[in-house]
């Protein structure tokens, strides 16, 4: 082991160790790691791309002996700035470590379980589970912009499937420094590695092991119990949300407050799937549905997501070009055009009379050269509801399904129709472009307008008002709302694009105060960030993993200093 070093033998260290094009240091070419995909940002020392897990392991050991602080860092694609710093009060000079070179993705069990490194992402996970005919947690979503299994289940991602709930593994691989400072890597994989750190690593990364090896512990590796919570309709707490203690084990819910070597997963069936689409222009609507198939069905929907009409308009604009490019080429295409984009828009922060995201404005003016494209019947839908759904069901559901709506809206307000593939997939895609697309719109309105706000928040399984309706003195001071979200689960994702001249601070906490009071909990998949604050219970959580706050201090508006001070 090193004596402590100093900031300047770290970088010579780090360099001998990842080599000189894995080691970053000037704000050029560090920026797209430091600054948050939507929100956060700061200065760092270094950021490194080690390519082997025990790269990872001996970074690790100089940057605690050089006293910096770490960030582990997988594709920076987090809604809430959760994986980089925010601002520049910190204590230590901060080294983000960024693991997207280390993508390995083993599967156990004839692919019923993977083991997914810190840089493997969904959509490849998605890609190497299809031969056999299986699927990951999330099979869109994230994944469509590259984001890392790892990643999912450090923040609890939530994700739209109804019946799986969020991401959880109690069986995983990390390094925690302890309060003693020392770094100890814990092996809680499930399978017989060897001894030593090195041995570990060694034999994870080269897979020296077989199914001998391969313990089946009683832990889990997803949350087997969620599709249970979600029927329990009367109940005044929400099915899921980022501060739930059930779900915070080791690496599940620990936003990078201990280094993630590789966690164990479940996989899925691929199963046939329908897809009907609702509108309807009365919430109550979709209410009365909502309970009467998760309490009556004898098969739990795969998904059911919601946009409000005026969403669906924005997305349909502001969303066609990573539309495309997803159902054109496929969701492996999407982490190359984001890595261009970042690169166009650092060269072009250089040159001053450019404009800010100058890579969002080339593409949404080439997105108008290309014709509608979205189906006839969605467009149908959206001139004559306010809300639209979007229900799918596999297996005995689908006839469930077919003869419920068909009764249904014989008596009630709205109307369906059964998708063709096509169609089903397109409506599926145009829900999951949301979030980009709103963001894209207010790029291309920066002038027009003030800030943006978004709350993701987890309303009470027994809600029954679950559409907002502002306050008219908060609602005054709104340019634009855009609500989509997980129906089902009571997960919404509410954007706001304020005013000018708006304090945005001051009314996300007006309205987060309003869903205190209503019994929702916030964050509900995408993680404090540098967001939101920490509640009692995660905050404790993360001292307990964390007690000389080593590892990405700030998170959830907590202690930037070492040891927590």
């Amino acid at each position: 082991m090193l004596a402590h070093i100093s900031s300047k033998d770290l970088i010579t260290h780090l360099k001998e160790l990842v080599g000189n094009s894995n080691t970053l240091t000037d704000s050029a070419t560090t920026q797209p790691y430091s600054q948050g995909y939507r929100f956060g940002g700061g200065e760092v020392l270094a950021v490194i791309k080690p390519g082997t897990l025990l790269e990872i392991w001996q970074a690790l050991q100089l940057c605690l002996k050089a006293n910096t602080a770490i960030i582990l860092q997988a594709a920076n694609t987090g809604l809430t700035g959760g994986s980089t710093p925010d601002g520049n009060e910190y204590d230590r000079p901060i080294v983000i470590i960024n693991t997207m070179r280390i993508d390995q993705i083993h599967l156990l069990d004839n692919a019923h379980q993977i083991i997914g490194f810190p840089g493997s992402t969904l959509f490849g996970l998605e890609e190497t589970l299809k031969p056999f005919g299986r699927e990951p947690h999330s099979v869109i979503g994230s994944s469509c912009i590259g984001a890392s299994i790892v990643g999912g289940v450090c923040n609890n991602s939530g994700g739209a499937l109804v019946q799986r709930g969020p991401a959880y593994t109690e069986l995983s691989l990390f390094a925690q420094v302890l309060e003693n400072g020392e770094l100890q890597l814990v092996n809680n994989l499930g399978i017989d590695l060897g001894n030593t750190p090195e041995e570990i690593l060694t034999n994870l990364e080269s897979q020296t092991y077989n199914n001998k090896d391969n313990l089946q512990p009683e832990k889990r590796a997803s949350d087997n119990e969620y599709h249970e919570r979600v029927r329990e309709i009367d109940a005044d707490t929400p099915a899921r949300f980022n501060n739930d203690g059930r779900r915070l084990y080791d690496s599940a819910g620990c936003a990078g407050k201990v280094a993630v070597f590789a966690v164990r997963l479940d996989t899925y069936p691929i199963v046939k799937q329908q897809v009907f689409y609702v509108g309807t222009n009365d919430a109550k609507v979709l209410s009365t549905m909502r309970r009467d198939i998760l309490s009556g069905f004898k098969s739990l929907p795969v998904s059911g997501e919601y946009m409000h009409r005026d969403c669906y308009a924005v997305t349909k604009k502001y969303g066609k070009d990573t539309f495309l490019v997803i159902d054109k080429l496929g969701t492996k295409y999407i982490p190359k055009m984001f890595s261009l984009k970042r690169t166009v828009d650092r060269i072009a922060d250089k040159l001053t009379f450019l404009p800010t995201k100058i890579s969002d404005r080339i593409m949404q003016a080439l997105s108008y050269l290309w014709p509608n494209h979205l189906p006839k019947r969605m467009e149908d839908y959206h001139q004559q509801y306010q809300h639209h759904w979007i229900l799918e069901m596999s297996g005995e559901g689908i006839e469930e399904a077919r003869s419920y709506l068909k009764t249904f809206f014989a008596k009630h307000e709205g109307d369906y129709f059964e998708c063709t593939p096509d169609e089903g997939d397109k409506a599926i895609l145009h829900r999951f472009v949301a979030g980009g697309a709103i963001g894209r719109y207010h790029i291309m309105k920066r002038k027009e307008v003030g800030a943006m706000m978004t709350v993701d928040i987890a309303l009470r399984r027994n809600e029954a008002e679950w559409f907002e309706q502002l306050p008219a003195e908060i609602d005054s001071l709104v340019q634009d709302k855009f609500y989509y979200g997980h129906l089902f689960c009571h997960v919404m994702h509410q954007n706001y694009v304020l005013k000018k001249g708006v304090d945005a601070k001051k009314l996300k906490q007006q309205i987060l105060t309003s869903f205190d009071a209503r019994g929702a909990e916030y964050p509900a998949e995408h993680n404090v960030g540098h967001e939101y604050f920490a509640k009692p219970a995660l905050k404790n959580f993360y001292r307990k993993l964390d007690p000389t706050n080593s590892f990405n201090p700030g998170i959830g508006k907590t202690s930037k200093f070492k040891n927590w001070l």
